[in-house]
C-alpha cells in the first residue's frame, strides 16, 4: 500500500491497542480514537509524530467530525480504517437489560462505525483507494444467550458492510472481520478467567496485522475471518 497509514478506533485498550504497537512496529503510520484521556496521552508519549492519537467518543457526530479533519489534514486519507471501537452488554436475559445500556451498546458499535465511514469514505474515495474494515464477531454469525444487544449489533455490522461494499466504486473495498476469540477484558465481561485460555491480545495483533495489511480491493464484500495465532 503506497499510504501506509491505518485509522483505529478503540486504540485505547484491547485490541485496538494491540494492533496500533503492531503496526507501528511494521513501520505503519497510525491514527487512533478513543475515549479514554490519559491512555492516549500515554500512546502519545510512547510514539510521538508522525502517529496521532486524539481522543473521540465515535457516538458523537461532532468529535468525528473533528477527529477525521484532523488525521486528513495531518496524514491524507487512510489506507486502511479499522472499526474496531465496541461495547458489550453485561451478562443477562435480553428482558433484564436496562434500556440505557442496551442503548449504549447499539450507539457504539452501529452507529460509531457509520459516524467513522462517513467521517473518512468520502477522501477515500475521492484519493480512488483504501479498505474499510469493520470489526464483526462470532457472535455476528451465530449467537449466544445473555449477549443479545451485543449480537444484534455484530450482525447488523454484517449487513451494513455488504450494503457498503455494494456501494463503494472501484479501488476501495468494505469486509467484515471476525477477529476470533481473544482475552480481552470484554471477553472476561462474558467468560470471567475462562478467557485466559485465549490468545493475549498481542499475540492475535502479531497474525492479524499482516492479515489486514494483506486485504486489496479483490476482498471487497467478504465476510473474514483473522487466522488463529
Amino acid at each position: 500500500m503506497e499510504n501506509r497509514t491505518a485509522v483505529i478506533t478503540g486504540c485505547t485498550r484491547g485490541l485496538g491497542r494491540a494492533m496500533t504497537a503492531e503496526f507501528i512496529q511494521r513501520g505503519w503510520k497510525v491514527a487512533g480514537c478513543g475515549r479514554d484521556r490519559n491512555a492516549l496521552a500515554a500512546l502519545s508519549r510512547q510514539h510521538g509524530a508522525p502517529h496521532l492519537f486524539l481522543p473521540c467518543d465515535v457516538t458523537d457526530c461532532e468529535a468525528v467530525t473533528a477527529f477525521a479533519e484532523a488525521v486528513l489534514k495531518s496524514t491524507g486519507p487512510p489506507a486502511l480504517l479499522v472499526n474496531n471501537a465496541a461495547l458489550i452488554n453485561r451478562n443477562a436475559p435480553l428482558w433484564e437489560v436496562p434500556p440505557e445500556e442496551f442503548s449504549a451498546v447499539m450507539s457504539a458499535n452501529i452507529i460509531g462505525t457509520f459516524q467513522i465511514i462517513r467521517a473518512f469514505a468520502p477522501a477515500m474515495i475521492a484519493a480512488g483507494r483504501g479498505i474499510i474494515v469493520n470489526f464483526s464477531s462470532g457472535w455476528g454469525r451465530s449467537t449466544s444467550p445473555e449477549v443479545a444487544p451485543y449480537c444484534a449489533t455484530k450482525w447488523a455490522i454484517e449487513g451494513l458492510t455488504q450494503a457498503l461494499a455494494q456501494e463503494l466504486p472501484r479501488g476501495l473495498a468494505a469486509v467484515a472481520l471476525n477477529p476470533g476469540i481473544i482475552d480481552t477484558a470484554m471477553l472476561r465481561s462474558c467468560f470471567g478467567e475462562g478467557a485466559s485460555a485465549s490468545p493475549s491480545p498481542e499475540k492475535w495483533a502479531r497474525t492479524a496485522v499482516p492479515f489486514l495489511i494483506s486485504l486489496t480491493p479483490k476482498d471487497n464484500g467478504r465476510a473474514l475471518t483473522v487466522p488463529e495465532p
